[in-house]
């Protein structure tokens, strides 16, 4: 198949079924349209299946000669990863010519605390996952819902309310509290609901909302391990995991001008203190 083709098959699904933000699919448009202009000049390829991965770190060394910084080359390796694990999936090529390339190491930095501009680099690390409309809705439940992880995990399709943008979620102590949801959680999630779910359950009685490939409820230790693949991924080295992503959902709600009140309520803290 040619590159090109390729890479408006997989952008599409990433419009239309993945539903990724405008800001994010134009991201991925770019690196795909810089990597096949790279090959097509530098190595004469027009069709996919010529792709090795001695053209890809070919095309990650010029690049870097370009002066392209190491957090720009890491998301379009990932960009690629998520091109060539659509192919394979979709069997237009019969191997992936990344599976033993390695994401390359990004120099250390000191935040502790999940940045804005980190959220949509998670995000798109999520949408390139074999489940990328779960794993988005999920990290949209988790950060733009402020959930602790065992509240998300037990959520229900019965405390949903995507006409009211809200969640009906239970805390601590079996104490219940209403949570927002803004309109890119409610797209995700719906998405999700829609679309990738009942390609996932086994069985009816199954009433969570997030659920494993296997169709069973999703389990703490299953959503931690998948946070810090995503980080990974994303060239995040912020020590990152569920907590992590409610603490910064408060942090940039009170550095955005949110009442400490408020942010208690959405917590579901009974202590402001917290």
């Amino acid at each position: 198949m040619p590159l090109d083709e390729l890479i408006d098959r997989f952008l599409a699904r990433l419009r239309g079924e993945v539903g990724v933000s405008p800001h994010t699919y134009a991201a991925y448009a770019d690196d795909l349209a810089r990597f096949a202009a790279f090959v097509r000049a530098k190595f004469r390829i027009e069709d996919a299946r010529r792709v090795t991965r001695e053209v890809v770190l070919a095309f990650q060394a010029a690049e870097a000669e370009r002066g392209v910084g190491a957090r720009s080359q890491a998301r379009r390796l990932s960009t690629l990863r998520g091109l060539f694990r659509f192919a394979l999936e979709e069997q237009i090529l019969p191997d992936n010519p990344l599976a033993d390339l390695r994401q390359p190491r990004l120099p250390r930095r000191l935040p502790t605390t999940l940045g804005e501009g980190d959220v949509p680099l998670l995000l798109d690390a999520a949408a390139a996952t074999p489940t990328p409309l779960r794993d988005v809705a999920l990290l949209e439940v988790l950060y733009g819902g402020g959930l602790r992880v065992s509240e998300a995990i037990s959520l229900r399709l019965d405390a949903v309310f995507l006409d009211d943008r809200a969640l009906r979620v239970l805390g601590k102590g079996d104490k219940e509290r209403v949570v927002p949801l803004g309109r890119p959680a409610c797209t995700a999630l719906a998405r999700y609901v829609e679309h990738e779910r009942p390609r996932l359950v086994t069985s009816r009685r199954c009433q969570e909302v997030f659920v494993s490939p296997r169709g069973r409820k999703l389990t703490r230790q299953a959503v931690f391990a998948l946070i810090r693949r995503l980080a990974d991924r994303a060239g995040i080295e912020v020590p990152l995991s569920p907590h992590g992503l409610r603490h910064a959902f408060a942090t940039h709600l009170v550095e955005r001008g949110a009442d400490l009140r408020v942010v208690q309520t959405l917590l579901g803290h009974a202590n402001i203190s917290t």
